[in-house]
């Protein structure tokens, strides 16, 4: 090796002597026939998941199915999935695996196309192979994990192959649940029936019926240990599906009238790759995160949404090696789940925000990456810009591609990427514009903690990050392009000598970009929320009962001696008569903290200080500065606010270690009259 690597060095310092020299000149032809000559240069191994492939991968005279599968397993997102396939002879390795490796290779993203024959041929030998030898009720499990995770054009072609050979109504024709699922697709098995008897069917069955008897017992115990190993593999919701037929089989199933039960919204294409690696290396999948304090995280991953959101990448998948041995611990990696969990909850509300049609859009893109397998590539290849320039086309993948060539361009205004991540958090319905956004952001990163760099333009141009030179950490993240535009803004305010502090390094600033991101998503719901309390009966109020009729105002400029000006995220004032005494008025403020494993203690003070804080911005006596507004205080310079309220966000960030919240709450409560605390 160490003689390899000198001769390999050798050449590259000839070539380069001799070009530089300009002694000789060598035609492109010239110069490749000399680096041949050394033989092939030694090129890293592949990775996927931050983990390379094993030495000598893939070994097909191993005839060792499992290891050829277990690399791509451990790619952490499709775009990841698919580029490992640009290194391997894909049409032999999907001749070398299992058919059941087969279907979990298919299930990871959309298999290179000189391979997808291969691939659905292996589907069809599992589909019948399970029909035969589980049952129709456990093999339909499986089944409904094949079509789950197969493109529109692939279902298509199996349907056509069963009914060529007359068993799609014995096969699919008996699974109620996976035929109705296939039919929620547009794909009706009555469009396709079986084609007529022919005399080699009876042949055919015969031949089944004599296999079956002539089947001894080890040979059946041979099929329970390959059903119960495959039993293992699938993700969590299938399995406990399984339970239920296994356990339940003494009565039927699948009665008629829970035939639709669920059928649609269970599982889409994509979405088997998205609950393996939230769950992988913890033995707990991600239904078990939902009857625990995620609850709101996952009810946002419908798998609509989980479906998009791992296509377009981001850090919200990883594979999760932190969790796999090395006594790292289970509790280790449910953190990792939850952290996951989180990270894609917020991605798929960036994603939605950016398609403009919120569920809906989310719906769309998610058929046309299904429909597709050349859909489903580019979104895995080319991330958010090629998910929006294919929901543009409608899913035409030859009209999308110029399109996202023209988005990457950017030929006017401020660099695309910086523009699309803060135009996702515009939200005109509940106040939040562009100049708000821009203004609350430069807040909260005006008191963000986390290092920084130093207020030394001479430095902070040394370390100026750049567009072309991505690093590995933010690779895939669309909002490197806006740390660059930040980084740059900070550098001009300190050579002008008007910063206050230096630019935060990005990986704190991109903590804190995330958690700026889900502060104003709960913000917005909040505010939702309470524009709906307000057209209720007062009686059936939740918030707003202390009022006849509430107004409420979002993201109002008010101004006091100490703070100066800030925006109230929402302030309610008494539009109806006030009899002579003073118009009630109330501000709400919103937090997004991370209060999950904060003792009593240390929650008490926190929240003490919260309030202090919004008392002291948004409490005691105003200068209201809408214009407005000014109508309904007359002459009056400064407003009383009444009651101010601090509503922080429950679901995953509520306390869970405090086992008498409404203590803390008191406590705070009596600490600053005029504040109250809620956990929404």
């Amino acid at each position: 090796m160490r003689a390899e690597a000198r001769a390999h060095g050798w050449v590259a310092l000839l070539a380069a002597v001799l070009l530089s020299t300009g002694c000789v000149t060598l035609s492109g032809e010239e110069l490749a026939d000399v680096v041949a000559s050394a033989g092939p240069v030694p090129q890293e191994r592949p990775s996927c998941g931050g983990q390379a492939v094993p030495a000598g991968w893939p070994d097909f005279s191993s005839h060792d199915s499992q290891a050829l599968l277990a690399p791509f397993l451990a790619c952490s997102s499709p775009a990841e999935y698919v580029a490992l396939q640009e290194h391997v002879d894909m049409p032999r390795l999907v001749e070398s695996l299992t058919d059941w490796d087969a279907v979990r290779l298919g299930s990871l993203g959309p298999v290179r196309e000189d391979a997808a024959g291969l691939l659905n041929r292996k589907r069809l030998s599992f589909l019948l192979l399970a029909t035969d030898k589980y049952g129709v009720a456990p093999a339909e499990v499986f089944v409904r994990y094949l079509l789950d995770s197969a493109h529109d054009e692939e279902l298509r072609e199996l349907l056509f192959w069963l009914a060529r050979d007359k068993r799609l109504d014995a096969t699919l024709g008996r699974m109620p649940r996976a035929r109705a699922e296939l039919e929620a697709r547009g794909l009706k098995l009555s469009a396709r029936p079986d084609r007529d008897f022919q005399p080699g069917d009876l042949l055919r069955g015969a031949g089944r019926a004599v296999t079956d008897l002539l089947t001894h017992e080890q040979q059946k115990n041979a099929w329970y240990t390959h059903y119960t190993q495959q039993r293992g593999q699938l993700p969590p919701s299938y399995q406990e599906d399984l339970d239920e037929v296994e356990w339940e089989a003494a009565r039927q199933h699948y009665s008629a009238g829970n035939v639709l039960l669920g059928s649609v919204d269970h599982v889409t294409f994509g979405v088997p790759l998205g609950f393996y690696y939230l769950a992988a290396g913890t033995g707990h999948g991600l239904s078990s995160l939902s009857r625990g304090e995620y609850e709101q995280a996952v009810r946002e991953l419908t798998p609509v949404a989980l479906l998009a959101t791992l296509y377009v990448g981001g850090k919200g998948v990883r594979t999760l090696h932190e969790a796999r041995g090395g006594g790292v611990g289970l509790q280790w990696g449910l953190g990792t789940v939850r952290g996951r969990v989180r990270l894609l909850a917020e991605r798929t509300r960036e994603l939605r925000a950016r398609l403009g049609a919120g569920e809906e859009g989310l719906r769309e893109l998610a058929r046309y990456i299904q429909a597709r397998r050349e859909a489903s590539r580019f979104v895995a290849v080319g991330g958010m810009d090629a998910a929006l320039a294919l929901y543009e086309a409608r899913g035409e993948v030859a009209k999308a591609r110029p399109l996202m060539s023209k988005a990457r361009r950017g030929a006017t205004g401020p660099p695309p990427e910086r523009q699309s991540t803060l135009a996702s958090l515009v939200d005109e319905g509940v106040g939040h514009t562009p100049a708000v956004v821009e203004a609350k952001l430069a807040a909260v990163e005006l008191e963000a903690t986390g290092p920084r760099l130093p207020r030394d333009a001479k430095v902070l141009k040394q370390h100026r990050p750049s567009l072309d030179a991505v690093p590995p950490e933010a690779r895939g993240n669309p909002r490197w392009s806006e740390y660059v535009d930040y980084y740059e803004k900070r550098l001009d305010e300190v050579e002008k000598g008007t910063a206050a502090e230096g630019p935060l390094k990005w990986a704190p600033y991109e903590r804190m970009r995330a958690w700026f991101a889900r502060g104003l998503a709960f913000e917005r719901d909040m505010v939702r929320l309470l524009q709906e309390d307000a057209k209720t009966p007062r009686a059936e109020r939740r918030f707003l009962g202390d009022f006849d009729r509430p107004r409420v105002e979002m993201q109002v400029g008010v101004r006091k001696p100490g703070p100066g000006l800030r925006y109230a995220d929402v302030l309610v004032i008494e539009e109806a008569g006030t009899g002579g005494l003073p118009r009630r008025v109330e501000t709400f403020s919103f937090k997004s903290r991370a209060l999950a494993l904060l003792e009593e203690g240390a929650l008490r003070r926190l929240v003490i200080e919260d309030a202090k804080e919004a008392l002291r911005k948004y409490g005691g006596h105003l200068d209201i500065r809408r214009d407005s507004l000014q109508r309904f205080f007359g002459a009056a310079d400064e407003v009383p606010v009444q009651r101010v309220r601090l509503v922080y966000e429950g679901g995953a960030l509520k306390p869970t270690k405090v086992d008498n919240l409404d203590a803390v709450v008191t406590a705070a409560e009596e600490a600053v009259p005029g504040v109250e605390v809620l956990f929404q």
